[in-house]
């Protein structure tokens, strides 16, 4: 099985909510919800370099999932 993991870094968070962006290495940039942060915690840092999987999302779209700050 080929590694599909990204890196990337998160670009905005809004703990309330529980909603952020990621931009990946490439530039582009995926949505996600604090329930895909993988440890748990369900929040991560503006800033934080992470590692995820682009996983597919509603209406086509992807968003990033399996978070872990690195």
């Amino acid at each position: 099985m080929p590694d599909d993991r990204r890196r990337g870094r998160v670009e905005a968070y809004d703990p309330h909510r529980g909603w952020g962006t990621v931009v990946g290495d490439d530039g582009e940039r995926l949505g996600f919800h604090c329930t895909q942060i993988a440890d748990g915690s369900r929040t991560v840092p503006v800033g934080a370099l992470v590692t995820y999987v682009r996983v597919p999302a509603h209406l086509g779209r992807f968003e990033a999932g399996a978070i872990i700050r690195d």
